[in-house]
């Protein structure tokens, strides 16, 4: 497989601009195109590039609005909520942090909601994006079923990720977590299917119950959780967040990301911001950079988000390296 390199503000203009023709208004591409170059630079090919041609199906199918305008309200003193119009979850999710980040500030700590949304991609990225700005930050993110409850073979949650974000004295990012309820993410099996290789038998089921090595039996099984009956948990936890709390559609009855059939997904999210420096009496950063040295100075050990880090650092100095295949097919999108 051949491939180029290109640099992270080219992916940027390469997405926006096939988003761009396929009928997304420049202020909701540009968020998600900011967040598609990220994915590539943090090394998480599955939500870079490769997700490009999904969301531009999806636009022509009508499964996202790309002329969709985010609603903002505040129904409480210390809660701000969106309302993504079924359009994408990124310039919602813009929209809401420009209310939310100073009133977690002036409150202490304030939720956002955003509802009858789209994907929003790494779930990370928006966590990052508030510890950047000196907030201990917690997202919630919800999809359409795959996981069935431990013994059961009927799935009720999605792969739910959690993410956690916060920085130290400097404003660098020093911890930065960001898991699914599920063995992996979803979108992994759907990159192993595209590439025609296999699958671990123990990240997902068949529609038998039965673990599978086969992607294509497992996008039409269940995804196993992680941890089994912990994993489950954690996901309801997320499901309870990002679908009950913040009026979205429940797991059950959200349309898939992946196809045509459906309609809008109207998936949510949800994240909490905390001015911890405020509750912790001013030691918050110190404290985060000493766990995350209690970590890192062990051999071997790995500071959760430090992968990511230097990932995209080397991406700043070095580029990315792109299937040529894929950059073909979405220079065909913004061409047409």
């Amino acid at each position: 497989m051949t491939h180029r390199r290109l640099t992270i503000s080219e992916i940027e203009t390469l997405a926006f601009d096939a988003l761009s023709a396929s009928g997304a208004r420049a202020d909701a591409a540009r968020p998600l195109a900011k967040a598609v170059a990220a994915a590539e630079a943090e090394g998480i090919a599955s939500h870079g590039l490769a997700y490009v041609p999904v969301y531009c199906e999806h636009l022509t199918c009508g499964k996202v609005d790309g002329a969709a305008v985010p609603r903002v309200t505040q129904p409480s003193p210390a809660a701000i909520v969106v309302d993504a119009g079924t359009g994408f979850a990124h310039p919602a999710i813009d929209q809401g942090f420009a209310q939310l980040v100073p009133l977690a500030r002036k409150m202490g700590i304030a939720a956002l909601a955003v509802r009858n949304s789209y994907n929003c991609g790494v779930l990370g990225y928006h966590t990052d994006r508030l510890a950047a700005v000196g907030l201990l930050a917690l997202g919630y993110t919800h999809a359409p079923a795959s996981i069935a409850p431990v013994g059961g073979r009927r799935a009720v949650i999605g792969t739910n990720p959690f993410a956690i974000a916060a920085a130290g004295k400097d404003g660098r990012i020093v911890l930065s977590i960001d898991q699914s309820a599920s063995v992996v993410a979803k979108s992994e099996i759907g990159k192993r299917k595209r590439e025609g290789k296999s699958i671990p038998p123990d990240w997902a089921f068949g529609p038998d119950g039965e673990p599978t090595t086969d992607p294509d039996l497992a996008l039409k099984g269940t995804m196993a959780p992680s941890g089994g009956y912990k994993g489950f948990g954690i996901g309801l936890m997320v499901e309870l967040l990002a679908s009950a709390a913040a009026g979205a559609l429940p797991s059950t009855e959200a349309s898939p990301f992946a196809g045509t059939a459906g309609g809008p997904p109207r998936t949510g999210q949800f994240f909490i911001a905390i001015d911890a420096q405020a509750t912790s009496g001013g030691i918050f950063a110190d404290r985060v950079e000493a766990l995350a040295a209690a970590i890192g100075d062990q051999p071997g050990a790995r500071l959760q988000g430090a992968r990511r880090a230097a990932a995209r650092h080397a991406a700043e100095s070095e580029g990315i390296a792109v299937p040529s295949e894929l950059l073909a097919r979405i220079e065909a999108i913004r061409s047409r």
